[in-house]
């Protein structure tokens, strides 16, 4: 009986202790980078970008200058801020120097354009997103930066300047995503963020999601307050503490407004806006979860889930008394259909028109717009042809308020902008590099094409001989969609690169023949409905290896590891479950995130001899193509993410693993290597600043040379992982590094940044 307790108590002892990263400590983590990029022999290393050139990552705050069109800002969530003098023809990066590429959100002090504050940390809940480190300001329009506090807020989501007083600024602090922490709630400052104080505390649960100030009155606000959280296995879940609050005297005094908002035990996220035109005028977009209809025979989500519960999603609500009671006004359902009946909590971005209070934008999938004060509405599309495509997903709008027809738009695909109110949009994907990567593969064709996995864009390939900003060589490949969805582990046929094998969701596997036109080309493996068989579970990256003995043998991860021999023609499943199985870390519907499942798979010297590790910290030996498995845990931290394991091409009894806990909030860098098929680990992460770890590889001609990628940066190793070198050199230092290669022919290393595109380094000599 003792021995059952103990086995039970374990896992939540050890999950228990696990402590989040405080602002403290990832300061120091900054220091010690910029110190190892300073003691660098590679400090000038010349890395090439490659692209994307045809899309940006997502923009999560714009802002101009009222009648100035010349000078824009855009914050993105991993890819920095960056400013443009010239209307959008050129940009550059401002934030490359500083401790974090994720930006929540930015405000321009109306009493003087050159002070920029910077709000870190994106307040969107994605599964990927990165934490901030705090507020920053700029008094000179970007030229350089001051770290001001607030860094244990996690993420940032509002920020509102005084509209004549440039160092009273007011923050809304939405807190850590995986954890919770009392930096939460609306803090202020007088003296420019010298000091700091928090004037609105509702509990370590509740962060501020939204912050607006009354246009005639600055001594009046509103904030929203937000229950977030995100469990590995669920997206937000509603719980009660969604409220909104106002206050009359700056923030002094608060009192909560509920007249005639739903009951927040079913509520979630709540965006705000007031009316220029007649500050009387609040509305509210509430993300709603009650029951809207039962679903329809057959329906299903964008994920090809069977539809469980359809509810009602955005919710409009009008106040004309300054806030005191609301009315609901309408629904805006259809914009978030697409994604699982509600994402709410990803969107929730309300503005009015600064000279109409009843004209309306309301931001999801689609931007929609209402004439009647949030009554009916419709997609805003363009109506004129010959303008930009405009991307989806969208999460920030600035309106100039003296010319409401200049609108900047912040959306999954960067910046859009329109001068005439909507009818004609141009876009900046070719101008701002931010695409966000989670993983990056190659082909074995001559040069060689990159395929990667992108946030919110599918899977996408180029070839790598191309420089971002020049004419590509229009005998090879452009950057452009390639087989495969958002969240993907890609592998091509090195015998006929037409040949891929990639995920669309949660593992969803199939087989595409790029030489075959779109209906011919798609071969879908039924054997991994992930959702439409609800016994199946599959991560977001689902592990899929080939073989490097046999092009006909693929492996793929689920709860289970499965094996074809031919090709995906049939396939036989040679694992049992190796997950702890948890039923108390599964995720219910809508608010379900497949958890539990095969996250790395890596094959030795060996036919037959295979590793595997699991999303919930499980890593797995076989000798013999899985008739037998033996559990090699021991040794590593419990419940840690495998998010890489690589067999050693030097020694047969090697193998390196990465382990990531980004979601617990938690910095460190777990890189651990076995000399004995990982009977036993030693840790070699070493001096390596606390930030999570995401790759590792060897050099293919040196058994002492390592490569590794984390949160902040690229590294090399010269003597196994004892000591760790920054070789950054010309990317910025905070970039996010999710993946890595080196190629096996043409020996170029290629990284996938999760914010900055992809790079390349064309020749490893230069790092002897």
């Amino acid at each position: 009986m003792k021995k059952v307790i103990s086995f039970l108590l374990f896992p939540f002892f050890a999950f228990a202790q696990n402590k989040s990263t405080t602002g403290a400590q990832k300061i120091a983590a900054f220091k010690q980078q910029q110190l190892l990029l300073q003691q660098s022999p590679y400090k000038n290393l010349q890395w090439r970008l490659t692209g994307p050139d045809n899309r940006s990552g997502r923009s999560t705050d714009v802002a101009g200058i009222t009648g100035n069109p010349n000078i824009i800002y855009a914050a993105f969530a991993t890819g920095g801020l960056w400013k443009t003098e010239d209307a959008g023809a050129t940009w550059k990066p401002l934030f490359d120097k500083e401790a974090t590429q994720s930006i929540g959100n930015i405000a321009l002090a109306p009493s003087d354009p050159n002070t920029l504050y910077v709000g870190t940390g994106e307040a969107n809940i994605f599964r990927a997103s990165l934490p901030g480190i705090g507020m920053y300001k700029t008094t000179n329009g970007g030229k350089s930066f001051t770290h001001i506090g607030l860094e244990n807020t996690g993420t940032i989501a509002r920020v509102i300047v005084h509209p004549k007083n440039a160092n009273l600024v007011y923050v809304a602090a939405s807190g850590n995503e995986w954890t919770y922490n009392k930096d939460r709630g609306v803090y202020m400052t007088n003296d420019g963020g010298k000091t700091w104080k928090n004037i609105l505390f509702e509990s370590e649960q509740s962060g501020c999601i939204d912050l607006m100030m009354d246009p005639s009155d600055p001594n009046i606000l509103y904030a929203s307050m937000w229950n977030r959280i995100r469990r590995r296995w669920s997206d937000p879940v509603p719980e009660d503490g969604d409220h909104l609050y106002k206050t009359t005297d700056g923030g002094k005094t608060w009192k909560k407004i509920t007249n005639g908002l739903p009951d927040t035990k079913l509520t979630g996220r709540i965006g705000l806006a007031v009316s220029h035109s007649n500050p009387n005028v609040l509305y509210a977009f509430v993300d709603d979860h009650n029951k809207k209809r039962d679903p329809n025979p057959g329906e299903t989500d964008s994920y090809e889930r069977k539809v469980q519960k359809v509810v009602i999603g955005g919710a409009i609500y009008r106040s004309t008394n300054k806030g005191e009671s609301w009315e609901k006004m309408g629904e805006v359902h259809d914009f978030f259909k697409p994604f699982s009946g509600t994402y709410g909590w990803v969107f929730s971005q309300i503005r009015v028109h600064p000279k109409n209070e009843n004209r309306i934008y309301a931001f999801g999938v689609e931007k929609g717009i209402s004439e009647d004060a949030g009554k009916t509405w419709k997609v805003w599309d363009p109506t004129d042809t010959t303008g930009d495509w405009t991307h989806g997903d969208n999460h920030a709008m600035w309106i100039d308020t003296d010319n409401p027809d200049r609108m900047i738009v912040g959306n999954d695909g960067g910046v859009t902008l329109t001068y005439n109110g909507g009818i004609k949009w141009k876009n900046f994907f070719d101008k701002i590099p931010t695409t966000q990567f989670y993983t990056v593969t190659y082909d074995m064709n001559t040069p060689f094409n990159i395929f990667g996995s992108v946030q919110d864009e599918g899977t996408m390939s180029g070839n790598v001989s191309n420089t971002f900003g020049t004419a590509p060589d229009t005998t090879l490949r452009p950057w452009r969609m390639a087989p495969g969805g958002e969240g993907t582990q890609i592998q091509v046929d090195p015998l006929n690169t037409n040949i891929v094998y990639s995920s669309t969701y949660y593992g969803r596997l199939m087989k595409t023949d790029m030489s075959k036109s779109r209906r011919e080309a798609v071969q879908r493996f039924s054997s991994f409905d992930v959702g439409r068989i609800d016994s199946l579970r599959g991560e977001w990256l689902a592990a899929t290896v080939m073989s490097k003995f046999n092009n006909k043998v693929i492996y793929h991860g689920l709860q289970h590891l499965y094996k074809t021999e031919d090709a995906g023609e049939t396939w036989k499943r040679i694992s049992v479950d190796l997950s702890y199985n948890d039923p108390k870390r599964m995720g219910n519907y809508p608010y379900l995130i497949y958890h539990q499942a095969i996250t790395a798979v890596a094959e030795g010297d060996k036919a037959g001899v295979l590793y595997a590790g699991t999303d919930d910290g499980r890593v797995w030996f076989t000798a013999n193509d899985g008739t037998s498995w033996k559990e090699i845990t021991k040794g590593l931290p419990y419940n840690k993410h495998v998010i890489k394991i690589v067999a050693s091409a030097f020694k047969s009894s090697r193998v390196y693993i990465v382990l990531n806990d980004r979601r617990a909030d938690n910095n460190t860098p777990y890189i651990y290597v076995s000399d004995d098929y990982g009977t036993t680990w030693k840790p070699i992460a070493s001096n390596l600043p606390a930030s999570p770890a995401n790759v590792i590889a060897e050099h293919p001609d040196n058994a002492n040379v390592l490569f590794c990628g984390t949160d902040f940066g690229v590294y090399m190793s010269k003597d196994g992982g004892k000591k760790w070198i920054a070789i950054n050199g010309t990317i910025p230092a905070s970039v996010s590094v999710n993946d890595l290669f080196i190629h096996p022919r043409d020996k170029k290393l290629v990284i996938g940044t999760y914010g900055r595109g992809v790079y390349v380094l064309d020749d490893l000599n230069v790092l002897k």
